[in-house]
């Protein structure tokens, strides 16, 4: 059975215009939930409507978390990420949750659907993984 996990862009997107119901509803396989994701997730659930969805969500689907390993790799390659591009440190903390959603997903071989093209692309290019852009 595929695997898909929902990146956060996705996912913010969709609370707020509904624009993907349709895409999520039809996919051949199972989604599963990032823990990074929720965090980020939680980190912006202002209201009471939010905090009762992201609960739902918990319970709806298994939360899949990074590994030890998935955690030193993640330094790793934004410390190469950093090196080869000249990024600057805010930019990398930006992108480390971002590295660490994309090795959960390739650690259980399940495909990250996401909006954020530019930097997935860029992670990809460190560790390959399976994802699509929306």
């Amino acid at each position: 059975m595929r695997l898909f996990i929902l990146d956060t862009s996705v996912l913010v997107d969709e609370f707020r215009t509904d624009r993907h119901r349709e895409r999520i509803s039809t996919l051949s396989g199972a989604v599963r939930n990032s823990a990074v994701v929720l965090a980020e997730l939680w980190r912006g659930a202002r209201s009471k409507s939010d905090r009762s969805l992201l609960k739902a969500m918990e319970n709806r689907a298994a939360v899949l978390a990074p590994t030890a390993n998935n955690w030193l790799d993640s330094g790793q390659i934004l410390l190469s990420i950093g090196g080869d591009h000249g990024i600057q440190l805010q930019k990398l903390r930006d992108l480390h949750f971002d590295v660490l959603i994309a090795l959960t997903a390739r650690s259980h071989g399940a495909t990250l659907i996401t909006s954020n093209r530019s930097d997935f692309e860029m992670i990809h290019r460190y560790r390959p993984f399976s994802f699509e852009v929306w």
